[in-house]
């Protein structure tokens, strides 16, 4: 079985691409931040984008976010060369500071929100989703300190946990929109300021 490798090395942005504006290395940590300049500001969102593709995986993931805003990590995900060089569609483990949409599944640029936090879903072709409760309480994180993002996706089942709590549960036989592979990138969103920073980023295929 093979170990996690750590995909941000901590000095630079190799096998990473994404827009210099938005995307650098700041003590240590990979940066995401909205330009300053007004001239520069999003339009949509956008990412950095990893040298690689994933399928069958997991992912562990240590961030912190700040600003008013939302962030997130794509995986499985398709190119969107409408929106630009950086921009990405599918699945998405949203990193969001409102407790039921923290580490939610959102599929990005398709059927939105998938499932909320503290959910099991199975995702089905003609809308009509199963949704059952996870166990749990699913109070506030504070994003603003470090925190772990898990995702496991294997075959058509996705797995996301925060801070080592499952937050969703997802099953998804949706041919038309299930993705069983693509791009692995994380997100900076468009509209007010936020900065998102990783200090570890780790894959096992």
């Amino acid at each position: 079985e093979e170990e996690f490798v750590e995909l941000f090395n901590g000095k630079n942005l190799d096998g990473w691409k994404g827009d210099a504006k938005v995307w650098s290395v700041e003590d240590g940590l990979l940066t995401g931040k909205s330009p300053a300049a007004e001239e520069d500001k999003l339009k949509s969102n956008t990412f950095a984008i990893w040298d690689g593709e994933v399928g069958d995986f997991e992912l562990i993931a240590e961030f912190r976010l700040e600003g008013d805003n939302n962030s997130g990590v794509q995986y499985r995900a398709q190119a969107n060369p409408k929106n630009g060089p950086y921009s990405i569609v599918g699945y998405q483990a949203d990193i969001h500071p409102a407790a039921n949409y923290t580490g939610m599944l959102y599929d990005e640029g398709g059927r939105g929100i998938a499932a909320e936090r503290g959910q099991k879903v199975t995702l089905k072709a003609d809308g009509k989703n199963e949704v059952k409760p996870l166990d749990g309480k699913f109070a506030p994180v504070d994003l603003s300190a470090w925190t772990t993002l898990e995702v496991k996706a294997v075959g058509n089942r996705l797995v996301h946990k925060i801070n080592g709590d499952v937050t969703v549960d997802v099953t998804d036989e949706d041919p038309q929109n299930a993705e069983a592979k693509g791009l692995l990138a994380l997100q900076v969103h468009a509209g007010p300021d936020m900065k998102v920073q990783y200090r570890s980023i780790k894959l096992k295929k």
